[in-house]
């Protein structure tokens, strides 16, 4: 699954294009690099989210195209 859209459908960003928007400029890196939108996610991967002054670290349980928003929070742990 696309890096944008594995943020969309985990929640930890609300919209797809400002997931793709992040990524553009590099605020997003994947295992300790600066990622683009099309990199594909895969379990394990430790994803870093800079946005608004705060950065998020959490690493991919479950990679799954559709996810009830009840569940999305069990598709990563936060680090």
């Amino acid at each position: 699954m696309r890096l944008d859209k594995y943020l969309k459908v985990s929640r930890l960003i609300k919209r797809r294009t400002v997931a793709n928007e992040a990524c553009d400029n590099a605020r997003i890196s994947v295992n300790g690099r600066p990622a683009k939108a099309s990199y594909d996610v895969k379990v394990g991967d430790k994803i870093e989210i800079s946005m608004g002054g705060r950065t998020v670290a959490v690493e991919v349980l479950q990679v799954a195209e559709s996810v009830r928003k009840d569940d999305a929070a069990a598709m990563y742990k936060e680090l």
